[in-house]
């Protein structure tokens, strides 16, 4: 009986899955052809920006603090505590930033969009916009989506800086590294092309964020109840498709060898 259960709560959740690959179709063709609310936009923007950006900001600072304890103890026993700025900056910006901040926001605003949009189904409220002309995906997707994908590059950027400022208060005060230092093999191994791969990551992951929050809220049934298990699978969903993109994402960018610390030596 339970693996009957189990096959179908899978089968149910790939049929989700594949409902939100066409949803992201569907926005795709909804924004060529311009059709977008802008007053819904900017409160989605305010939603997934300002109101996301202490959490992110307090999570950042201290991930770098505990970064650089965990590394310059080791690289000043070997000698190389000239490099502690440059490998922090290069693991946030790389992965740590966007992908921290990519999990923070679906855990927060992922949440939300499907609770929103879930209750909103249950309810007849879509039913409603439906009677009156008014499309969904124009009106409920696209303001959340384009919120997610503008929002959250900068927050990664604030997320990098504030997360740098962590590892600079540790190196500094706890291991004696001077401060120009810390900065300078910061500025060395750090590249544009990881800012920018850092920035189109943050794009990807608030596009998965969106659409997954959005579709499990437009597919929501049963009640109450169906609210509660679509905002936690959306999620799970969510922070699944952010790792997974996220690998794909590292492979295609970062092929090769690298450069950077043969530079910052």
């Amino acid at each position: 009986m339970s693996q009957i259960t189990s096959n179908s709560s899978l089968a149910a959740w790939g049929q989700r899955l594949l409902a939100a690959i066409f949803l992201g179709g569907q926005v795709i063709v909804h924004l060529l052809r311009g059709k977008i609310h802008w007053r819904n936009t900017l409160e989605q923007m305010a939603a997934v920006g300002p109101d996301s950006l202490f959490i992110a900001l307090l999570t950042a600072i201290f991930v770098g603090a505990v970064f650089t304890i965990q590394v310059a103890r080791e690289f000043i026993n070997f000698g190389a505590g000239n490099l502690v700025g440059g490998v922090l900056a290069v693991a946030l910006t790389r992965e740590l930033s966007p992908v921290l901040t990519a999990v923070i926001l679906a855990g927060r605003v992922g949440s939300a969009f499907a609770a929103e949009i879930g209750t909103m189904r249950v309810t007849e409220q879509i039913d409603a916009l439906l009677i009156l002309k008014t499309d969904p995906i124009d009106y409920l997707v696209i303001p959340r989506m384009i919120a997610c994908c503008l929002m959250l590059p900068i927050l990664t950027l604030l997320s990098l800086v504030t997360g740098m400022f962590g590892g600079l208060l540790i190196a500094t005060h706890v291991y004696g590294l001077a401060d120009t230092v810390f900065l300078d093999s910061a500025r060395n191994l750090l590249d544009t092309w990881d800012i920018c791969s850092a920035l189109f990551k943050a794009v990807c992951f608030g596009l998965l964020i969106a659409v997954v929050g959005c579709s499990w809220g437009l597919t929501t049934t049963g009640g109450a109840k169906g609210v509660g298990q679509s905002t936690t699978t959306a999620v799970v969903t969510a922070l699944l498709l952010i790792f997974i993109s996220n690998f794909f994402l590292s492979w295609l960018m970062f092929q090769g060898a690298g450069s950077a610390f043969v530079q910052g030596f």
